[in-house]
């Protein structure tokens, strides 16, 4: 399977239980999000987990969901030859699209201050590294210059890039829905929209990215962010009250949570095994 053509709402997810959850609610594909892969490592995500970590990430939701998955490989981790690697190994791993942005490292949140960006030739340079190592998976380039060197930069990069062989842009953090109508007139491309919380994007819906000519739209740490409320609050409860009584009706039951892991295939399999 693949990133089709067709618009597409999709998650970000940071696990095979996440992974799994997005696939049995409907959507079409998933977005494996840095930002919240390292959150929920217990680090920032400013760089420093290293490829290995991302591709065994990749293997593990792959061993139990087909689904398209976009992988957030960050700055591609070095230099061109180091991008060549970070691509060929994350696509054997199974991710079905890439995503290079031309920050420089340590990289921050694109929404953040004080982030930097390489140079346009350096980040070119990556994405034909990119393009000679894939076999079949797209390449996502982000442009983060926006914030350090204006919109009119990041469209220029934008079409360096996709000269390059860019299958797709991300423009990062355009700060109104003013400027992704400018970006998308003049960026004849497939481009990925990133409605994430708290940043310098206001809150756009997906309808609104559709109509404005973007193809994709990712929400990378949604879930997480609502995952991460909840917990803290059944863990408030739990040392306050010493009982989960008034959090069962927040539950996922046994069951559902044993039909998202398909419990009851293994639980065959070794029947018929024995």
């Amino acid at each position: 399977m693949s990133l089709g053509k067709e618009f597409m709402i999709i998650p970000g997810v940071f696990n095979p239980f996440t992974a799994l959850l997005a696939e049995r609610v409907g959507f079409k594909a998933i977005y494996l999000s840095g930002g919240a892969l390292t959150s929920s490592l217990g680090l920032p995500d400013i760089g420093i987990i290293d490829l290995m970590e991302l591709v065994d990430m990749v293997r593990r939701i792959r061993e139990v969901t087909s689904i398209p998955m976009i992988v957030d490989a960050d700055t591609g981790f070095g230099e061109a030859i180091n991008v060549y690697r970070t691509v060929s190994l994350l696509e054997r791993a199974g991710a079905d699209a890439i995503q290079i942005e031309d920050q420089r490292m340590p990289k921050k949140c694109g929404h953040l201050e004080g982030k930097e960006v390489i140079s346009d030739k350096e980040m070119v340079s990556k994405i034909r590294a990119a393009v000679r190592a894939r076999k079949k998976a797209k390449i996502i380039a982000r442009v983060d210059s926006r914030a350090i060197l204006g919109l009119r930069d990041s469209i220029e990069r934008a079409k360096a890039y996709l000269e390059a062989g860019a299958d797709i842009i991300f423009p990062e953090a355009l700060q109104s829905e003013e400027e992704f109508r400018e970006f998308a007139k003049e960026v004849h491309a497939p481009l990925l929209a990133n409605m994430t919380e708290f940043g310098k994007t206001p809150l756009i819906t997906a309808e609104e990215f559709r109509n404005m000519g973007y193809t994709y739209v990712i929400f990378p740490v949604t879930i997480f962010r609502v995952a991460a409320r909840a917990m803290e609050d059944a863990l408030k409860v739990l040392m306050k009250e010493g009982t989960q009584k008034n959090l069962m009706d927040k539950m996922m039951t046994r069951k559902e949570q044993y039909e998202v892991i398909n419990y009851d295939y293994y639980e065959r399999l070794d029947k018929e095994l024995a």
